[in-house]
């Protein structure tokens, strides 16, 4: 009877071995579902941010566009791109005013050593 007994130990063994085999076959399949998932869905966010990205810039170019079906619009894009101007316009250029360099009356002893050179 023991003969019998091992023969039965080991069909189990052999059944548990496969099943186990057939287990971690599974669990593979299972991770790897899940990574498809996962980069799936990162494509997808990537995909929906560079349509808001190309929507944006779909509506700046229809406010483009826009601007240049007008007279107003088209002779500030020429003066803009090329930097010309209508005849007898000048440049005119805006300086900020310096604040740092403000000029202090000098007292009459400073007036005195400025006049010696000191």
């Amino acid at each position: 009877m023991r003969r019998r007994s091992r023969k039965v130990n080991v069909r189990e063994y052999a059944i548990a071995l496969v099943l186990a085999i057939l287990l971690l076959w599974l669990l593979y399949l299972v991770f790897d579902i899940f990574r498809k998932e996962e980069v799936a869905r990162h494509a997808a966010e990537d995909t929906k941010a560079e349509l808001a990205a190309l929507e944006k810039r779909e509506q700046t170019l229809a406010e483009n566009l826009a601007d240049l079906k007008t007279e107003r619009g088209r002779e500030a894009s020429l003066r803009e791109t090329y930097g010309v101007a209508r005849p007898g316009e000048e440049v005119i250029i805006v300086v900020p005013p310096d604040e740092g360099n403000e000029l202090q009356e000098l007292s009459w002893w400073r007036k005195l050593l400025g006049y010696f050179g000191l």
